[in-house]
Order: C-alpha cells, then sequence, then structure tokens
C-alpha cells in the first residue's frame, strides 16, 4: 500500500506541476500532506514536516548566504571579466552560446556546489541569451544537465555517500570512472552543440554591429528590453508561435524584428554589466577575487560546514564592499527576492521528503524496486544498479539512495560475485538526471534565476539528462569500469 502511494504521490506531483495546475511550493506542500493523510498517518504529518525541515534548513541557509554572497560579488563586477571573455567568444552566434553555456557550468561545478554553479552561470548568460531570444530552457537544461555530470567529483556528495555507504575510499570509487565520466561531459557538449544548431535554424544567423565586441550595459536595462519581448522559455512544438524572434538592443540602434535564414545577418547590441554602475569596486576586485578563491578552497577542504562559510564570507562581503549601512541594506533587499523564492522552495520541499521518509514511503518503494530485479540478473547488478540510478535518485534524495538502497543493491551483487566497487560507481551514472530532480534544492535557483517554469524545464531537460546517464553508463560497461 505505501509502495502504491509513494509512487502515486510523486506522479501526481509531476503531473500537476508539469501541466501548470499547480504551482511547485504549493504541490509540494499539499500533495504529501493530502498522501499522509490516505496513508492514514496524517497525525503524525506536524512530525515529519518539523523532521524534514530540520534536514534541510542547513541548506536553506546554504541557499540563502550564497544568493547573498555570490550577488554581491556580481554587483562588484567579480565576474564582468569572465562574462566579457564569454561573449567574446560566444559573438552572436546561438552554437557558440548554448555550447558556451555547457563550458562554463562545466567548469564552474569544479567548486562541487550546483547553486554556485547556477547562480555564476545565469547572471552571465541569461541577458545574452534574452538579447538575442534564445530559449532559456535550453540555458536551464544544457547548465544542469553538465553540472549533474560534474557533481560526481568526490567533494560534491554522491561519490562521498557512496563511499561512506559501502565502506570504501572515494578515490577508489571515483578515479576509474573519470574515462566515463569523460564521455558524459562529451555528450553534454554534443547536445549543446545540436541545441545551438536548432536555436541558429530557428533564429537565423545573428551578427554584432560591425562585428564589434559586445558592449556591457545593466542588466535592469537588459531585462526591462526583454519585458517585451516574447515568452522564449520554451523550444519546440510547445513554443510555437510564441517565440517571435530577438529584438534589437537599444544601443545598437538596429531595427527590430526576427531573424532568419532567408534575411541574412541581423544586427544586435546586446549588453550584461553596466561599467559605470554604482555598485562596481575596482579597486577591491583581487580582494574580492582572493575571498572567493579562500571560501572555495574552505569549501572543498571541509574546514567549515559550508552555510557557516557562505554566511561568513557574505558578512566579511558586505562589510568590505559597502561600509555604510544604507547601501548594505540595499543590497540585500536587492537579492531579497531571490532569497525568498529559493529559501520558500526548500522548505516546501521538506514537506515532500519529510512525508516521503516518515512514512515509510521511500523504504517500501525503494524495497520494492529491488525485489523485482530477476534473479537470473544477479550477476549483473552493477548494470542493474546502473539504470536503477537514474529513477532511484530522481524520484529520492542522493541520501535516501546511497544511504538505503545503495547497501541492499551492493549486498545482493556481493552475493553473486560482483565487487561492491563496481555497484558503487555504477550508482554514479544517474547524477545528470538526478540534478533536475524537483527534490533538489539547486535547481529552483537555476529556474527561478532564469525565470522559467520548472515544468517546462522539466519537460525539456529529463530526455536529454536521461541519454547522457545511459551515455556514461554505456561508456562504463564498454571500458570494463562497471
Amino acid at each position: 500500500m505505501l509502495t502504491f502511494l509513494g509512487f502515486a504521490m510523486i506522479a501526481t506531483f509531476l503531473v500537476l506541476i508539469m501541466m501548470k495546475k499547480m504551482s511547485p511550493i504549493a504541490a509540494l506542500v499539499l500533495i504529501p500532506a493530502l498522501f499522509c493523510v490516505f496513508a492514514g498517518q496524517g497525525a503524525h504529518l506536524g512530525d515529519y514536516v518539523i523532521d524534514g525541515v530540520g534536514k534541510l534548513a542547513p541548506t536553506a541557509a546554504m541557499l540563502m548566504f550564497a544568493i547573498v554572497y555570490f550577488g554581491v560579488m556580481i554587483d562588484v563586477g567579480l565576474f564582468d571579466p569572465v562574462v566579457r571573455g564569454i561573449l567574446r567568444f560566444c559573438k552572436a552566434d546561438p552554437v557558440r552560446v548554448v555550447v558556451g553555456t555547457a563550458v562554463l557550468a562545466a567548469i564552474v561545478s569544479l567548486d562541487g556546489d550546483g547553486s554556485t554553479t547556477f547562480m555564476i552561470t545565469v547572471s552571465a548568460m541569461y541577458p545574452l541569451y534574452k538579447r538575442l531570444g534564445l530559449s532559456l530552457v535550453v540555458m536551464t537544461g544544457v547548465a544542469a544537465t553538465a553540472n549533474g555530470v560534474m557533481n560526481t567529483l568526490p567533494w560534491g556528495g554522491p561519490t562521498a555517500r557512496a563511499a561512506t555507504a559501502l565502506k570504501l575510499d572515494a578515490g577508489d570509487i571515483f578515479v576509474p570512472m573519470i574515462p566515463a565520466l569523460a564521455v558524459g561531459l562529451l555528450c553534454v557538449f554534443a547536445l549543446a552543440y545540436a541545441l545551438g544548431l536548432k536555436e541558429r535554424r530557428r533564429l537565423g544567423m545573428l551578427a554584432l554591429p560591425g562585428g564589434a565586441d559586445p558592449q556591457p550595459v545593466t542588466v535592469a536595462a537588459a531585462d526591462s528590453a526583454a519585458a517585451a519581448e516574447t515568452d522564449t522559455s520554451e523550444t519546440g512544438p510547445a513554443a510555437s508561435g510564441r517565440n517571435a524572434g530577438p529584438r534589437s538592443g537599444a544601443a545598437s540602434g538596429a531595427a527590430s524584428g526576427p531573424a532568419s535564414p532567408a534575411a541574412g545577418t541581423a544586427a544586435f547590441g546586446f549588453q550584461v554589466l553596466d561599467p559605470r554602475r554604482p555598485t562596481l569596486r575596482p579597486r577591491l576586485y583581487w580582494f574580492n577575487a582572493g575571498l572567493t578563491a579562500a571560501l572555495l578552497t574552505a569549501m572543498i577542504m571541509e574546514l567549515l560546514p559550508i552555510p557557516v562559510l557562505f554566511l561568513l564570507g557574505a558578512a566579511l562581503a558586505l562589510t568590505v564592499n559597502f561600509p555604510h549601512m544604507p547601501d548594505q541594506k540595499a543590497r540585500i533587499a536587492a537579492h531579497a527576492d531571490n532569497v525568498l523564492n529559493v529559501a520558500g522552495m526548500v522548505f516546501a520541499a521538506a514537506v515532500f521528503t519529510g512525508v516521503l521518509s516518515g512514512t515509510g514511503m521511500v523504504k517500501h518503494m525503494a524495497d520494492w524496486l529491488v525485489g523485482a530485479v530477476p534473479e537470473g540478473m544477479g550477476p549483473h547488478m552493477a548494470l542493474v544498479t546502473g539504470l536503477l540510478s537514474l529513477p532511484l535518485t530522481y524520484f529520492m534524495s542522493n541520501d535516501g539512495f546511497y544511504f538505503g538502497v545503495l547497501p541492499v543493491l551492493a549486498e545482493a551483487g556481493a552475493a553473486h560475485g560482483v565487487s561492491p566497487l563496481e555497484i558503487a560507481r555504477a550508482s554514479l551514472v544517474g547524477q545528470a538526471l538526478h540534478m533536475s530532480s524537483p527534490l533538489v534544492p539547486a535547481v529552483y535557483v537555476l529556474v527561478g534565476m532564469a525565470g522559467v517554469e520548472f515544468g517546462d524545464h522539466t519537460r525539456f531537460t529529463v530526455k536529454w539528462a536521461a541519454l547522457t546517464s545511459l551515455a556514461v553508463l554505456a561508456a562504463g560497461m564498454l571500458f570494463g569500469i562497471i
């Protein structure tokens, strides 16, 4: 009964948000509450929610102060050189823009934290996508999939969880997986190239005036100009008739209108960050760069819990860059919307995960799936683990999968002579899909900052992320790693 209710609750949630019948926050709260009553455990709902909130509170704190910290770093100009470099590479070619998104997300993912990766990637690429009329859901899909592959780094979380659950060395799990993960990353770049070509065919070849480098102006200006554009958050048939093409930038003075291959090239002046904005602190550039490097180093070395690091970093960044109290209040207010949206989503997700765990639905679902594996598949438990990692890490948290399901799979594999190391490596392949799970707080940072509906992101991304995960699994089997 609990197995059926667990799958029914997840399916109901996904259907409602993908059909846009409910907002994610409302669905994350009301659907599990209703199914908790169906399970006959409504009297314990409060305990389950408080338990879930307690477990996710550190994550919410980390996201809140990380948003403030990186928001301040963007305000003061730390990432301006990175943005200018990316724009010089991308120019106005949709293929370069989408591939550049994948490369940027993969590089920034080296810090092991999805939220900071998405904040930096969206901050750099969002104005460019809007100005050129590119599909924003392409940006979120490519960024999430690239980060999912890179999330398997030993300090990213899944590898450490697998090592802990099976009492193995994280290096023994991760290092042999590098060739397979490299194949996954190549798949992401190939996907970005293909999606870029599709966007190029939709919009036509674009060009800057006279081939000049892009000139930056304010994000606010880019957003206000983009507000007049048609919605470009979807691509494909669902967006038919809605993407009217890019508009010209205010600085270029070029005529507006959609570009098409027949029309040759259209000139656009697109801008990102105003080099004259009052929040810039050029004299403190190296201090801010050093502070960010120290923060990421401390995060990787686990000198302090990540929420504490970002709390300290945000406080120090605000104090040094904006010593006057009104300026500090203005910077906090400027990022308050993102903080409130993301923190609210995390605490709403706590209701969902709390009910799943507290009622025992997760355990019954995992036991049912493991029990459904045919006896003859015993010698191939590594392959089974890899395949199961896709739906299981999507429908439950990494903690639930690695600490609840993986030991059972490893025990079943050991009975048939399959090494726990192979099981552990196979368990990593589903991470490309996991990063778009509704149970991952970082994905709400991504879609929230990009202004993309979660349902649109899910509908677009899941198929590509699943294919990337399967490519990693196939490469692991081919190379004899799994």
